[in-house]
């Protein structure tokens, strides 16, 4: 197991959380990486150095403290340049990551279906692209222009460009697959729509533990940041009888790469698309309200500040008679994933708001389109069902999704034009 030294930077401008705290964070992210934590050190800076990042005293200090606990790496709390990272690795003669390198090598250990790898790789190799020239410094062009000075080195370095430039656009042409992929199932689910809950959250919340809880759906559960990466959908029937799609994402977390978003945007779709979220936040976790900030940031870069969501305080069972939870807006509850204390009123909020989403609709249905009548039943509430008097029809009333309400009002004014469609 590597050994490794944390650095994290103390600024003096506003940030969601404190050097400490982050660098718990930092020690969280290496021990899932399979990194051993052998020191730490902070430094309180105004401006940072660009050369280096941190200033030349703090450098000699972990230089020494790299001896002293024969580390292996030197993990940064920051997303590093180019520039500062060559020359970091160059004064304390070890490898040097930073903390975007570090998610992304997570990642790429938790990735497992095919599209979860290739966002992962599109991710490493968008890292990687500004850093190349780093790589391959020891054949890039020394000198000044003139005889002697062109060489094999200038040409490797530019075939590995084109090489990362092809690869990634490969993967971006085949992630557009994936995405017109999802958008065709997507289609094929409007047709008997489901109301799709997405779980959204900061990392380690409890995402997985309550998917399982709900549905059952055996999702790895694990103590460590991104225990799992690749989208779950499962499906669950609520109280009232409504069927629903259930949809466990990756977590977010502090100081996101940039590369994520974009990378993972057909993954992160599914959320933007939900009719409704829950927001799982750890209520035990005592930077509870900085976790809510930055997920609430992901989601308005992804598009999905404005879904409707439940705010979810889990591992209720952790919480103090006199711990106070954050004040949020909007829809709250609190749950055990693990005891299941407080499922059966979740599902009693997510029934509650689903059904204000759906529309009332009362319409005659012949006696011989039992399929029209299934698909009421089975995304929706019927309140009314009533056999006609001539007994060749069913008078119905129904609160369904929108999608729904349309699909039926076509399919009777199509085969049966005389009969009444009195949408309300």
């Amino acid at each position: 197991m590597e050994r490794a030294v944390l650095v994290a930077v103390e600024r003096q401008t506003a940030d969601l959380l404190d050097a400490e705290e982050s660098l718990r964070e930092l020690a969280s992210l290496a021990t899932t990486a399979g990194l051993e934590v052998a020191a730490s050190a902070v430094q309180t800076l105004k401006k940072p150095n660009p050369r280096t990042l941190i200033g030349s005293g703090k450098i000699e200090e972990i230089r020494l403290l790299i001896e002293s606990v024969h580390a292996q790496a030197v993990l940064f709390d920051d997303e590093l340049t180019p520039v500062q990272q060559r020359n970091l690795e160059k004064m304390f003669c070890t490898k040097v990551v930073d903390r975007t390198q570090l998610i992304l090598d997570i990642f790429a250990q938790r990735a497992t279906s095919q599209e979860g790898k290739l966002q992962v790789e599109l991710a490493q190799l968008q890292y990687l692209m500004p850093r190349l020239t780093r790589q391959w410094l020891h054949l890039s062009r020394q000198r000044g222009g003139g005889v002697g000075t062109r060489g094999p080195g200038e040409t490797q370095l530019e075939v590995d460009r084109r090489r990362v430039r092809e690869r990634i656009a490969m993967l971006r042409r085949r992630l557009k697959q994936v995405k017109r992929t999802r958008g065709l199932h997507r289609s094929k689910r409007a047709s008997v729509p489901y109301p799709i809950v997405a779980l959204v959250g900061y990392t380690n919340a409890g995402k997985s533990s309550l998917m399982n809880s709900l549905t059952e759906a055996g999702v790895l559960v694990e103590n460590k940041l991104f225990a799992t990466l690749d989208p779950t959908v499962r499906m669950l029937k609520l109280p009232d009888g409504l069927e629903t799609l259930v949809v466990d994402t990756v977590g977010f977390i502090h100081k996101l790469p940039h590369s994520f978003v974009e990378a993972f945007e057909s993954t992160l779709e599914e959320v933007s698309k939900a009719s409704l979220l829950l927001h799982v936040v750890d209520g035990s976790h005592k930077l509870a309200a900085e976790q809510i900030e930055v997920v609430n940031g992901v989601l308005g870069d992804i598009g999905a500040g404005d879904r409707q969501r439940i705010t979810v305080f889990n591992k209720s069972d952790k919480l103090g008679s006199e711990q106070h939870l954050p004040t949020v807006s909007g829809a709250v509850c609190r749950v055990s994933a693990k005891t299941g204390d407080g499922t059966e009123q979740l599902l009693r909020q997510i029934g509650t708001m689903l059904a204000a989403q759906q529309e009332k609709l009362r319409v005659v249905i012949p006696i011989g389109r039992a399929d029209l009548m299934a698909a009421l039943h089975r995304s929706g509430r019927v309140v009314q069902e009533a056999l006609s008097e001539a007994q060749d029809s069913f008078d119905v009333v129904a609160y369904v999704p929108a999608a729904v309400a349309g699909r039926v009002r076509k399919e009777l004014a199509l085969s049966v034009p005389e009969v009444a469609v009195d949408p309300i």
